[in-house]
């Protein structure tokens, strides 16, 4: 049984679109960072970004919000694991203070929205079926 929260298409979630943004954000900062030491810093902030918008691209084709709502879930571990990565870019002076600012923004405005879906997803999981429409 599918479940109703109105998600048909990923792409029209807004959440989504932010997640994305971000993903392309980070990835254009990341490529600013210089020098082989610093190549897993540079991989694990595109790998953190990138998995913030998969995530919710693999929730949406789950067959129950509790699915769902554990891939909102991965996707929220994943901001946080970039926010954290870009403050250590930022203390080592990876990245200027403006994209640490920038990126760090949009990491917490697109956390905040993936708790308010998970939020959604989790109450229409515990919601009784509504029933069919009598015609």
């Amino acid at each position: 049984m599918r479940y109703d929260i109105g998600v048909s298409d990923f792409r029209k979630l807004r959440v989504w679109e932010k997640g994305h943004s971000l993903a392309l954000n980070a990835i254009s900062v990341a490529k600013k960072i210089r020098g082989s030491d610093n190549a897993a810093l540079r991989l694990q902030i595109v790998r953190a970004a990138e998995s913030i918008p998969t995530n919710i691209v693999e929730g949406t084709g789950q067959e129950s919000a509790k699915e769902f709502g554990r891939f909102l879930s991965i996707a929220i571990k994943s901001s946080s694991e970039l926010e954290y990565h870009l403050i250590l870019a930022s203390d080592l002076h990876l990245i200027t203070r403006s994209d640490f600012t920038s990126l760090t923004d949009q990491t917490i405005q697109v956390r905040r929205m993936l708790y308010v879906l998970r939020t959604k997803v989790i109450t229409s999981a515990k919601s009784p079926p509504k029933p069919a429409p009598v015609s």
